[in-house]
């Protein structure tokens, strides 16, 4: 039998000669996965033999990976914002930067329910283009932990494809938050809002240019395998989240947010975007991590 070590080291070769930009990540994912354990087992226990059909698992999950198929469809799971998503080729992989539209939305939602004492009904809240569920999930997750009632608010998730809305429930309720959430197959905001205008409205839209897409693509980096739909913005990226501007004008309450998530080279053109669609706005970048505009925050302006 072949010692962790080994293979972690042999999958590293095979990887970085592919192309992967995290060859000894993956391959450490991937035998943890083919093993059965945790990653931090593989590091700590180099010298431990694996038996030969964890082995074959492993090499073939490194062939897998080698044509440029995601870590996580391998494993079909992903973890975002401290839980752990069931992911496959329904939905787009949760990407790191979502999570400050995550946190934002929890600040956002908690400071409007701490002010709104008087709010009439339910704070309403959307997240647009849900994909895994994964915003909409994370979210519900973390309101619990606060200890937040239910029926303080209604978080509705929605989607285009009834693909990604199957995927979506199944992570709700393998978190317990089934009931939690309402899923709506529409495309961007539910006819509804125009009756009922949203309080807060959540967005993780595609917004890569159609030629970075293709790009992606012809390298056969992840973006290959995951569900186009979900990633093609149109020739500048803001085409779908342009068409979500317009409908906020209807859709969202006089005193309601919506954020947005946008490309880390898109701040400029994304604000210009606001200015042109909805003029009078009062609207702002988050940066995430890197320092890179994130997030955009928008308001209605003063009357």
């Amino acid at each position: 039998m072949t010692a962790t070590r080994r293979l972690v080291e042999a999958g590293t070769e095979r990887l970085r000669a592919a192309g992967s930009e995290t060859p000894r990540l993956d391959a450490e994912l991937l035998l943890a996965y083919a093993i059965g354990v945790e990653r931090t087992a593989v590091i700590a226990h180099g010298d431990a033999p694996v038996g030969p059909g964890a082995e074959a698992t492993f090499d073939a999950l490194v062939a897998r990976r080698e044509t440029g198929e995601p870590v996580a469809y391998l494993r079909g799971m992903k973890e975002f914002h401290g839980i752990a998503l069931t992911v496959d080729a329904r939905a787009l992989i949760p990407r790191p930067e979502t999570e400050l539209l995550v946190d934002t939305a929890i600040a956002t939602v908690m400071t409007a329910l701490t002010s709104g004492a008087d709010r009439p009904g339910v704070l309403r809240v959307v997240d647009i283009g849900t994909g895994s569920g994964a915003v909409a999930i994370a979210l519900a997750v973390a309101l619990r932990a606060r200890r937040v009632p239910p029926e303080d608010l209604e978080i509705t998730a929605v989607d285009v494809s009834p693909d990604a809305l199957e995927l979506a429930r199944e992570n709700a309720v393998a978190h317990g938050v089934g009931d939690r959430l309402r899923f709506l197959a529409g495309d961007l905001l539910p006819a509804g809002a125009r009756s009922q205008p949203l309080d807060i409205v959540l967005a993780n839209l595609p917004y890569l240019r159609t030629a970075e897409l293709d790009s992606l693509i012809e390298r056969r980096l992840s973006a290959a395998y995951e569900p186009r739909l979900a990633l093609d913005g149109g020739p500048d990226g803001l085409t779908i989240i342009g068409r979500l501007l317009d409908q906020l004008a209807w859709g969202l309450a006089e005193d309601g947010v919506a954020l947005l998530e946008i490309g880390g080279d898109q701040g400029e053109s994304a604000m210009a975007l606001v200015g042109e669609r909805l003029p009078g706005w009062v609207g702002e970048t988050l940066p995430d991590l890197a320092g890179l505009p994130r997030v955009v925050r928008l308001r209605r302006g003063a009357a």
